[in-house]
């Protein structure tokens, strides 16, 4: 697989229209595919009109938004599709006419593209299925509005190689985004999975007469949310002490699913693994980094609060 420079986004939806518009800001050669003529010309004046509110807001300058807009190529021409080194599909979450799509498009391209779905939940193992030459086919996944959420999320399928997931990655660091890799497959991914675990107990406490929706949500953006926003579930854990965790899970645990406990919380106390206290916990803070996750944290939630909730 050679270097990536010629990209082409097929679907002209919401998530199409934004993708070209991200890989022609980090100066890539992009087009933008559709079957439908009027639907990509409808996309080219929602380009216009996001590059202009890009420009009114202070998050680009006029003259980067001109040479963006100027950049972008669109084609209704599946041949386009012969001499791209990278697709991302974007096309209506319909297995059956994914299959039909990549059947016929990975026949077009050339062996060494690597070829990529932002699928939000169907199967990548199944939808290579249709893929000629499998091994360069993955999940990936940005989220909604992609020009602002930094996640990407990669998904291996069986037959994905560590060369492509490699690849994948290395092409989302350059666009500026914050990659992740499933070395397996797995229903909702990672992101999603969160998030239904924390609305599935949001509905339950509502439901349950112990709070509103409304500070449910306050509960989650004033608390947990201000927390995970600048460090993540294991990092919490980590900084609040795995013994304190772990404590607690034993007691909670029971009432919000069918385990009792964390073996993997248990087994990092049982060896004195508590987290920057101890030195040591899922992340290494020997050698001064205790002393810099700490900072790190509070630097972040300051920089977080001034945004947000100092008045004045």
């Amino acid at each position: 697989m050679g270097s990536i420079n010629n990209i082409v986004i097929a679907g002209a939806g919401t998530m199409g229209i934004s993708l070209v518009q991200i890989f022609a800001k980090y100066d890539y050669k992009v087009t933008l595919y559709n079957r439908a003529t009027p639907s990509l010309e409808k996309a080219k004046k929602q380009i216009v009109f996001s590059q202009e509110n890009l420009v009114s807001t202070g998050m680009a300058t006029e003259e980067e938004s001109k040479r963006v807009v100027k950049k972008i190529k669109y084609t209704t021409d599946k041949n386009v599709f012969k001499d791209c080194d990278f697709v991302v599909e974007t096309i209506v979450e319909d297995m059956d006419v994914k299959h039909t799509f990549w059947n016929e498009i990975s026949s077009i391209a050339k062996e060494d593209a690597v070829l990529t779905s932002n699928t939000s939940g169907l199967s990548i193992t199944e939808l290579a299925k249709a893929v000629k030459k499998p091994e360069r086919f993955a999940g990936m996944h940005f989220w909604n509005p992609p020009h602002l959420v930094p996640l990407v999320e990669i998904i291996k399928g069986k037959k994905t190689t560590d060369e492509t997931a490699d690849i994948i990655y290395k092409l989302a660091e350059d666009i500026d985004k914050k990659p992740v890799v499933l070395q397996k497959e797995i229903n909702g991914f990672i992101g999603n999975r969160l998030q239904f675990a924390v609305l599935r107990e949001a509905v339950n406490l509502v439901e349950a007469g112990v709070a509103s929706a409304e500070d449910v949500d306050k509960a989650v953006k004033y608390g947990i949310g201000f927390r995970y926003a600048c460090i993540g579930p294991f990092e919490t854990t980590d900084l609040g002490g795995l013994n304190t965790f772990n404590n607690i899970a034993k007691y909670l645990l029971p009432q919000l699913s069918n385990a009792e406990s964390m073996p993997i919380l248990e087994k990092k106390v049982e060896k004195g693994q508590l987290g920057v206290k101890s030195g040591q916990g899922f992340y290494d803070y020997k050698n001064g980094k205790d002393k810099e996750a700490i900072d790190s944290r509070d630097e972040k939630f300051i920089k977080l609060y001034k945004t947000f909730y100092q008045k004045g």
